[in-house]
C-alpha cells in the first residue's frame, strides 16, 4: 500500500496540528487527569490514522478486458436507471453511480480504455452525495473517454464533505483502462452514463472495487 500524492501536504498538516495538541494535551491536562490526557491522545491518534487510511493507494490486480467497463471508484451502487439527455449526449443514456464513503479509496480510474474528447469542471452546489438532484447541481467534473466500442461520460461528484475534485484528464491525451485520472477528497460519488443496451453486471446496493469489478459489458 502507497499514500496518494494528493495527501501529502494534508496529512503533513494533520501531523503538525496533531503533535501541538499533543504536547498542549500532555502539559496542561496530564496533570490534572492523566486518564483524560490519554484519552485525547486516543482520539488525536485516531483522527491522525483516518487521515492517512483517506489517501491510500492499496496494492491490487487492476481488470483489464476491452469487453467490460470497469468500476471507476470504490464504493456502493446507489444508482442504476435511465436518464434524459445529459450535457454531452442527445440521446438517452444509462446512469450508474458509485457513492463514495469517507473510509472508501478515493483514487478514480477509467472504466475503459480510450481518447478524451471532452473535458468540462461545472461549479455547483454541495448536496449529499446520495441526493439525487447532485448529479446535475452540485460542483462535477465530466470526461468523455471514447474508443471503437463508443462512449462513456465519466462525472465526479462533490459531496457535502467533499469540496476539491482533482482532475488530471485532458483533451486529446489517450488512456488506459484502470488508469488513474482523478481524486475526490472525503466523501463523494462518480457517475457513468453508458449507452442504452449496456449489460449491466451489478445491481443497486452491490460494493465495488475501483479498477476491479466489472460493472457492464458492451
Amino acid at each position: 500500500m502507497t499514500i496518494h500524492r494528493e495527501g501529502t501536504a494534508t496529512i503533513s498538516l494533520t501531523a503538525l496540528v496533531v503533535g501541538i495538541l499533543n504536547i498542549v494535551n500532555f502539559s496542561y491536562l496530564f496533570p490534572i487527569t492523566a486518564v483524560g490526557a490519554w484519552a485525547v491522545f486516543t482520539i488525536l491518534l485516531g483522527l491522525f490514522l483516518f487521515i492517512v487510511s483517506f489517501f491510500r493507494m492499496p496494492n491490487r490486480k487492476l481488470t483489464i478486458n476491452d469487453s467490460a467497463i470497469i468500476a471507476p471508484a470504490d464504493g456502493k451502487v446507489v444508482v442504476i436507471e435511465e436518464v434524459e439527455p445529459d450535457e454531452f449526449y442527445k440521446e438517452r443514456r444509462i446512469q450508474l453511480s458509485v457513492f463514495m464513503s469517507p473510509a472508501n479509496v478515493h483514487v478514480n480510474r477509467m472504466p475503459i480504455a480510450g481518447n478524451i474528447i471532452y473535458n468540462k469542471y461545472h461549479p455547483g452546489k454541495f448536496l449529499v452525495a446520495w441526493h439525487p438532484k447532485s448529479s446535475t447541481d452540485n460542483e462535477r467534473w465530466s470526461v468523455v473517454v471514447e474508443n471503437e466500442k463508443g462512449s462513456i461520460l465519466c462525472k465526479q461528484i462533490a459531496g457535502a464533505l467533499a469540496r476539491r475534485i482533482c482532475n488530471y484528464a485532458t483533451v486529446g491525451t489517450k488512456y488506459d483502462q484502470c488508469a488513474e485520472y482523478g481524486f475526490i477528497k472525503f466523501g463523494s460519488r462518480v457517475d457513468l452514463l453508458l449507452p442504452i443496451g449496456t449489460k449491466i453486471h451489478t445491481k443497486i446496493g452491490d460494493t465495488v472495487k475501483g479498477g476491479v469489478t466489472i460493472l457492464a459489458s458492451w
